[in-house]
């Protein structure tokens, strides 16, 4: 199983070919795609997504957020924050998420590097530089 982040979704559903995009591609291939909830919001939040892309997306299965979710989200993005390093709340809620579970972010956002660091959040970092 492989959670995707946002990064990674856009560049895909707008058409790019690197490696994260076929990385993505493949593991939708084999049903090894999950989604997080945050990222399922932000994806739908984009108001030209296509309603058949949408509808898609949404049939994606999502990462069960575990009893205690919140907390522990809030505690990993202090930890990250007391690191003064960059902890969006959005990516914060991710990276729990898939932390929670022990599923790997495909990624294009280093961002999450910093999470990766704090609490062991596994990551598939790829450059973006296709």
């Amino acid at each position: 199983m492989i959670a995707i982040d946002t990064s990674t979704w856009a560049f895909y559903l707008g058409g790019g070919t690197g490696e994260d995009a076929q990385l993505l591609d493949k593991a939708l291939e084999d049903r090894q795609v999950v989604m997080a909830p945050v990222v399922l919001t932000e994806l739908l939040s984009d108001p030209r997504l296509p309603s058949n892309v949408a509808k898609t997306l949404s049939e994606v299965p999502l990462i069960e957020i575990e009893p205690g979710f919140w907390e522990r989200a809030g505690m990993l993005r202090a930890k990250v924050l007391a690191k003064r390093r960059k902890a969006r709340l959005g990516d914060a809620l991710i990276a729990q998420s898939c932390i929670d579970r022990g599923i790997p972010l495909l990624t294009r956002d280093r961002d999450f590097q910093a999470f990766a660091q704090a609490a062991g959040l596994g990551l598939v970092l790829h450059s973006g530089n296709d």
